[in-house]
């Protein structure tokens, strides 16, 4: 049986965090002599649903079932991403509701695309709830109920198995709530190391906490319409978000370990780890090399910086752009769409398919390999010494026909929604565009599934996404959750197994 109460009561407490979150935006607000009121209705909102929820909740019991965990990893980001729209639409931020759901629906999953074609005019209230949205999502909204959860008697398992990205999962205590107040708090120290490091770069205070707290949860949203390099001018900037990026896409275990424990033998024996370097060396060599030969006139530490930042932000899904890379060589796209996809560590904020999802293909190729030359050969797959079960296997091919799958029919759908007559008006540089071509649906499709932020080819880090239809953002919306929460969650909902009483 599907326990609802106990549902509504960690609803309930989840949504005086969102509360707390739009409080401290409300002292943004203030302090930069903006009205407050968008943030105080947003916040009684909040907390009469919270309280709601609690009141509904009373007696509820202490287990949280493996379909109750579900619903509640799913309900909450749509539930956050409906109050969150509140402000955007109260302080006239975006046009309608629509374009007001896909920006906090793309906050909240860390993904970054936006459909707001100038930042810069924007409150400052608004530009730090942007920020905010993101840095509370990208660790997992979960999360930080799941440290708390313990003192009020209710279990964390099924919830932490539901919200935890990958398929492999690094235990660093027995205890789950132990655990997550353990990576919070490398979360934390990221936050704050980075905000440091940018703010001795000569960057303000204001922009330094918005970037931050948007590079640590790899979710791309800026504080400026510019790129990097046209609105900072300054490569240290731009060499520091790429390495807290870069970090930021590394599992946060391996993090505690090594900033925590001084543990930096796990670092030299995680295969994860190596596959990702892997992909971002060879790609930023490839980048600069053609960079360097058809872009920047022989200029290598431009190409270097370029190519090293586009590709972390690329991979981790950040989606900070410093230049358009749109316009780069044609034969780098194919590799930009690959990073798209890719994604960094398992257990780390960034989406995508995740590189330990890689190692393990990897190995089960090989695997097969072997058996086709060899038939009678009895071998398991391995990954670092240990047997990968038949199970997870399965559950990976799983994942990769849901994801493709889900990115065709995305695709398809885009390209039947088209995009916003009423916008076409208002389009400065009079770009008349009835209908995206497969290119772009599909790039759309593949940059909301992994949660990366711009896409290809006029939807490129140059524009917003403001352009599709209403009906796009919606679509858009649905594949940046079932993105964010790795397809499975959200699916079994639809599933008419999952209801049934047995």
């Amino acid at each position: 049986m599907i326990n609802w109460r106990q549902i509504f009561k960690v609803l309930g407490m989840l949504l005086f965090i969102e509360a707390g979150q739009l409080l401290i935006t409300m002292c943004v607000a203030w302090f930069y002599h903006e009205s407050v009121w968008p943030y105080v209705w947003t916040i009684i909102v909040s907390v009469v649903l919270g309280m709601l929820g609690s009141i509904i909740g009373i007696n509820a019991g202490k287990k949280i079932g493996r379909r109750d965990g579900y619903i509640i990893v799913s309900l909450v980001w749509i539930v956050f991403t409906l109050i969150g729209t509140i402000p955007f639409l109260l302080t006239k931020s975006v046009p309608d509701f629509a374009s007001a759901f896909f920006e906090a629906m793309s906050g909240f999953t860390s993904t970054g695309s936006t459909i707001i074609d100038n930042i810069d005019v924007l409150p400052r209230g608004i530009i730090f709830w942007r920020s905010m949205t993101q840095w509370i999502g990208g660790i997992g909204i979960i999360f930080f109920t799941l440290a708390i959860l313990p003192a009020f008697g209710v279990g964390e398992v099924k919830l932490f198995a539901a919200e935890s990205t990958g398929p492999l999962h690094d235990k660093i205590h027995p205890r789950i709530s132990v655990a997550v107040k353990w990576i919070g708090s490398v979360y934390l120290t990221l936050t704050l190391t980075c905000i440091l490091s940018l703010v001795v770069c000569g960057m303000s205070v204001f922009d330094a906490i918005n970037i931050s707290m948007t590079t640590t949860a790899t979710g791309g949203f800026s504080p400026h319409s510019a790129f990097f390099h046209d609105q900072w001018n300054s490569p240290a900037i731009e060499y520091v978000t790429t390495l807290f990026m870069f970090l930021s896409g590394v599992n946060y275990t391996l993090l505690y370990y090594c900033l925590f424990r001084a543990s930096f033998r796990r670092l030299l024996k995680n295969a994860e780890l190596r596959v990702y370097v892997i992909i971002v060396v060879l790609s930023a060599f490839a980048c600069t090399l053609f960079l360097t030969l058809h872009n920047n006139q022989g200029d290598i530490e431009l190409s270097f910086r370029e190519a090293l930042f586009t590709v972390i932000s690329l991979q981790t899904t950040t989606g900070f752009a410093s230049c358009d890379y749109t316009v780069w060589p044609q034969i780098l796209m194919p590799i930009l769409l690959f990073l798209m996809f890719a994604g960094a560590s398992s257990g780390s904020t960034s989406g995508g398919f995740k590189c330990i999802r890689w190692a393990i293909l990897w190995n089960m190729l090989r695997g097969e390999f072997r058996r086709i030359l060899h038939p009678r050969i009895v071998a398991s797959v391995k990954l670092q010494g240990e047997v990968i079960p038949t199970s997870i296997q399965k559950t990976l091919l799983a994942f990769i026909t849901l994801f493709v799958g889900s990115m065709f029919i995305g695709a398809f759908i885009l390209i039947l929604c088209g995009v916003d007559a009423n916008y076409l008006e208002q389009m400065p540089d009079g770009t008349q565009l009835l209908r995206h071509d497969f290119t772009e649906a599909l790039s759309l499709s593949l940059s909301s599934l992994s949660n990366v932020g711009p896409a290809m080819g006029f939807y490129g880090p140059a524009h917003s996404w403001a352009v599709i239809s209403p009906l796009a953002k919606i679509v858009c919306s649905f594949l940046m959750l079932i993105g964010r929460l790795e397809i499975f969650p959200i699916l079994i909902l639809l599933t008419h197994g999952f209801w049934r009483k047995e």
